[in-house]
């Protein structure tokens, strides 16, 4: 028989009553439980091994027990993600003026590809993640299933909070901008350098690139006159910029309106890939699953996402009043806000003697 702490049930305790006032309106006391203890294990193992999860599962049975229960909830229990979206979007410090970044992450185990299409909120240098889609296929998303993300976010929490959406070079195409512009959805989205362009005033077609092919490193241009990509009337706005190999390269943006905020904004794009990191090697190592089945995988991808939010504004938290993270010499952070948090709250749950400056549960809270 496994023993449990009583200090380590206090704790789970502590997140109970704030998942109930999450969740309790839609899912019975049992379910809420172990969703909790499985919140609980994230933050403690910081794996999705459901192995390493039911051993770190605080309760008076065995592992095995454990593991039994949580194969259950991920095979059989219908998850509602639009209530864990809104539980997420209660959580954000900021719920207007949104600039949201769309982009996909994939990797494989074995021979199964799982490949994730995600829309999160950019916030402080990273996107919190709040509504994906496993998409059933290798390779790039189609315009329909990227409208059908959008539309889910739109109907859950209304189109007015939305400043613009940001999005890389993948989220391109007739029907997906002719989308944007027909619900005046306002999008900075790059576009391949030698796309052509037209003048609508001439019909002179050109190669985007011959618009900023005088730009220098670190200089921008913009244009308040419109041309047609695809049969679209958009803006365009441009840089040159140097790559990851250091290598400079043109960087050239699509527009519903305002170009002249374009370079800006669309920084906020790469904030998603560092929720995508957090989410794998740097947090939770999402990457660890054996599971196989779309729907598992979906509802474990939206227990990390839950765990990486309450982490990262636990860190936020820390870093600002308690603790600054050491600053390295080439002037970055030592570690993310997301590990920073997730190193406070898998202290105070797992070390009864530990006494905390502040009360981390409070940011798993909406009110």
């Amino acid at each position: 028989m496994k023993t449990t702490n009583f200090k380590d049930s206090v704790k789970v305790n502590q997140i109970l009553p704030i998942m109930q006032e999450h969740f309790g309106q839609s899912m019975n006391l049992a379910r809420i439980k172990l969703m909790a203890l499985l919140l609980h294990a994230l933050c403690v193992v910081q794996t999705v091994s459901l192995h390493k999860l039911a051993d770190a599962m605080p309760t008076a049975v065995d592992k095995d027990s454990n593991l039994r229960r949580l194969q259950r909830f991920f095979a059989k229990y219908v998850l509602d993600l639009d209530i864990i979206a809104r539980m997420i979007f209660s959580l954000l410090p900021v719920k207007t003026g949104l600039v949201l970044s769309m982009d996909r992450t994939n990797w494989k185990f074995g021979e199964f590809n799982i490949n994730i299409l995600m829309l999160g909120i950019t916030y402080k240098g990273i996107a919190f993640p709040l509504i994906f889609s496993l998409l059933p296929k290798r390779g790039n998303s189609n315009w329909e299933e990227r409208k059908k993300i959008m539309e889910r976010f739109i109907r859950l929490f209304g189109a007015e909070c939305i400043d613009c959406l940001v999005a890389d070079r993948e989220f391109i195409g007739k029907e997906w901008t002719g989308w944007l512009n027909s619900r005046r959805i306002r999008y900075y989205i790059r576009i391949r350098q030698n796309f052509w362009i037209v003048k609508p005033s001439t019909g002179e077609r050109i190669r985007a690139w011959w618009l900023f092919n005088d730009l220098k490193v670190g200089q921008e241009k913009f244009f308040h006159t419109l041309f047609l990509h695809k049969g679209e009337y958009v803006y365009l706005a441009g840089s040159r910029i140097k790559n990851s190999d250091g290598v400079p390269e043109l960087q050239i943006l699509i527009c519903f309106n305002r170009p002249e905020e374009a370079i800006l904004t669309y920084k906020k794009r790469w904030e998603i890939e560092t929720a995508f990191r957090a989410m794998k090697s740097s947090g939770f190592n999402i990457e660890d699953t054996h599971m196989r089945d779309m729907d598992r995988i979906a509802r474990l991808v939206a227990m990390v996402c839950m765990a990486l939010v309450w982490a990262y504004l636990v860190g936020e938290h820390k870093d600002i009043n308690i603790k600054p993270i050491r600053i390295l010499k080439h002037g970055r952070k030592a570690k993310s806000l997301v590990k920073y948090g997730l190193e406070e709250i898998s202290t105070i749950l797992m070390r009864p003697t530990y006494t905390p400056k502040f009360d981390v549960f409070k940011f798993l809270s909406c009110t």
